[in-house]
């Protein structure tokens, strides 16, 4: 007999589209405008090989590795995505509970349909973190860094690459709008998005609520290195990770301002079409790095390969969330898991097949990496003057 489980994650995102409502699964699979960065992302790995060695033992082989100072038995994580009741009523809760059977970090977004309070229960020794969105009424965003805190989440994850949202020409041409019996649970009292029995009888939307609801609206687009990092630091003690860097300069100032980590990412080519597919622009931000600050990545995830090659070259940790999306589309926390497994089982075997018995042997010597294939240059002006043309990077 043969079996219809999906056996890899474009298995599991085929049969998630035949389940799920159209609007939603275009929210989910959208990219900005023409989608050529969402498309990069994931194409961009066919473009380096592997180097594999042979003859090494590798009977035993281990994945575990530390990630913040913290143990963990992968390096695979679940990025944070929006409204996950859009693909199944269990939404982040089914997520965390997956998360957790599998000892995965997971990042919950602000925009979460399920509380921070009913996400993290679900713990079974794995981290979560906390991501978050800077609003011009900074209150709102304290309240929530503080609440995180107190709830046990171990990082705040601080979005830095939507200062307005990206036009998502599917979302438009769908006149996307997230179903009115989802509410934002992080926006919400706690006593009530918490109650036993569910909402109270009457429980109307809240002033916050309403304002979380607006989405990109209330953005913050004062932001700034200077305005944003400092502020945080001030509110909490948990580590900074800052999510949307994909250059040089942005890690150097990470590193100034102290931020504890970086993740390279361009938010799954929803924002800024035409930035460069995260995994090219990962080097330039292991570099720039050093032994300052940990660099961790997310972008176009497909196969347990595309994880190695972001470890070779220098990921400490790997993030992605719409395979898990699909996952829990398909089949709940069992569909989740399934995700989490089939990428998890991959890596190991890429391990194997090319001799690689830890995370810690995992270097750039095991991937041929593309010639130049992008330039960049700047204008500057010489001592009289003169306008020119000066190169100041290749990758």
């Amino acid at each position: 007999m043969v079996s219809s489980e999906p056996a890899c994650i474009s298995d599991l995102e085929k049969a998630a589209e035949k389940v799920m409502q159209s609007g939603a699964w275009g929210y989910y699979d959208s990219g900005a405008n023409n989608e050529q960065t969402k498309y990069d992302n994931v194409s961009a790995y066919d473009q380096y090989r592997l180097h594999p060695r042979m003859l090494r033992d590798v009977s035993q082989i281990s994945t575990e590795t530390t990630i913040l100072g913290e143990k963990v038995r992968t390096p695979l994580g679940i990025a944070p995505c929006a409204l996950q009741k859009l693909a199944h009523p269990q939404g982040e809760q089914a997520m965390s509970a997956a998360a957790a059977e599998h000892g995965s970090i997971m990042i919950l977004s602000t925009y979460s349909t399920t509380s921070m309070e009913k996400v993290i229960a679900q713990a079974d020794g794995n981290s979560y973190w906390m991501q978050l969105y800077v609003y011009e009424n900074r209150e709102v965003s304290e309240q929530l860094v503080r609440r995180a805190e107190a709830n046990g989440f171990k990082a705040i994850v601080v979005t830095v690459d939507a200062p307005v949202l990206g036009r998502r020409l599917v979302d438009v041409r769908n006149r996307f709008i997230p179903l009115p019996h989802l509410r934002l649970e992080n926006f919400m009292d706690p006593a009530i998005a918490n109650a036993p029995g569910g909402y109270p009888p009457g429980a109307e939307y809240s002033e916050q609520e309403t304002f979380g609801a607006t989405f990109g609206a209330n953005g913050d687009q004062s932001l700034s290195w200077e305005n944003c990092i400092p502020w945080l630091k001030s509110i909490t003690s948990l580590p900074i990770i800052v999510k949307g860097v994909l250059t040089a300069e942005d890690t150097a100032l990470a590193i100034k301002y102290g931020c504890a980590a970086v993740i390279v990412s361009n938010h799954g080519g929803r924002q800024l079409d035409g930035a460069l597919a995260t995994i090219d622009a990962l080097p330039q931000v292991v570099e720039a790095a050093g032994d300052d600050i940990e660099v961790y990545f997310d972008g176009g995830v497909r196969r347990g390969s595309d994880i190695f090659k972001a470890l070779a070259l220098g990921a400490r940790a790997v993030f992605f969330a719409r395979p898990v999306l699909w996952g829990l589309a398909y089949d709940g926390q069992q569909g989740a898991k399934l995700a989490l497994d089939l990428l998890q089982n991959e890596l190991e075997l890429t391990m194997m097949l090319t001799g690689t018995r830890s995370i810690a042997e995992i270097d750039e010597s095991y991937v041929y990496q593309p010639v130049q294939r992008w330039v960049r240059y700047e204008s500057t002006k010489d001592a009289q003057g003169k306008k020119q043309r000066k190169l100041v990077a290749k990758i």
